[in-house]
C-alpha cells in the first residue's frame, strides 16, 4: 500500500484516462525499440560479449515487464499529484522515455555503441532522478522504479564491455 496520502483526487473515468495514457506512452517507447531491434538478435549473436552477457530471448520478457512498472509508476504519482503538482518528475519521466527510446535505434539501428552507451548512462541518471522525485509524492511508484534502474545500470555496463570489445 502507497504510504503517501492521495492530493489529487481523480474521476474514476480520468484516472483510466492517465493510465491509459501512461500506457500508450511507453507502448510508443516500445514500439520505436521493437521497429529498432529488428535483426538485433543477429546483431547480438555477432558481437563480442562478454561471459556474463544474458541470453538474447531474455531482453524481451525482462523490458515487458519494466515497461508495465515504469507506466504504473508514472500513473502512480500523476494520480497522487497531477501533473501540476510534481512538474519536475514528469519532465524527468519523459526525459527518461526518450532517452530509453533513442538507445535500440543507436545500438541496433545505426551500431553506435559508444554513443549507446552515453545515452544510457544519461537514461540510467534520468531513472534514478524521477525515483528520487516521485518518492514525495508515491512510494510505491520509487519501488516500481527500483528494478527498472538497476537492469538499465547492468545493460549499461553490457554496453561498456560491448564497446571495449567491439
Amino acid at each position: 500500500m502507497d504510504e503517501t496520502v492521495e492530493r489529487h483526487p481523480a474521476s474514476a473515468g480520468r484516472s483510466v484516462l492517465a493510465a491509459a495514457g501512461f500506457a500508450a506512452a511507453v507502448i510508443a517507447v516500445a514500439a520505436v525499440g521493437g521497429i529498432a531491434a529488428s535483426g538485433s538478435g543477429a546483431v547480438y549473436a555477432g558481437l563480442e560479449l562478454p561471459a556474463w552477457a544474458p541470453p538474447a530471448w531474455l531482453f524481451g520478457p525482462v523490458w515487458t515487464v519494466l515497461y508495465v512498472a515504469v507506466a504504473l509508476a508514472g500513473w502512480l504519482v500523476w494520480r497522487a499529484s497531477g501533473l501540476a503538482g510534481a512538474p519536475a518528475f514528469f519532465a524527468v519521466y519523459a526525459l527518461q522515455l526518450v532517452l530509453n527510446a533513442a538507445w535500440t535505434p543507436l545500438f541496433f539501428g545505426a551500431g553506435l555503441y559508444g554513443a549507446a552507451f552515453a545515452d544510457i548512462v544519461a537514461l540510467a541518471a534520468a531513472v534514478a532522478a524521477a525515483a528520487v522525485l516521485g518518492r514525495r509524492h508515491s512510494l510505491t511508484a520509487t519501488v516500481l522504479l527500483v528494478p527498472y534502474l538497476l537492469w538499465v545500470v547492468f545493460a549499461a555496463a553490457l554496453n561498456l564491455a560491448i564497446v571495449a570489445a567491439n
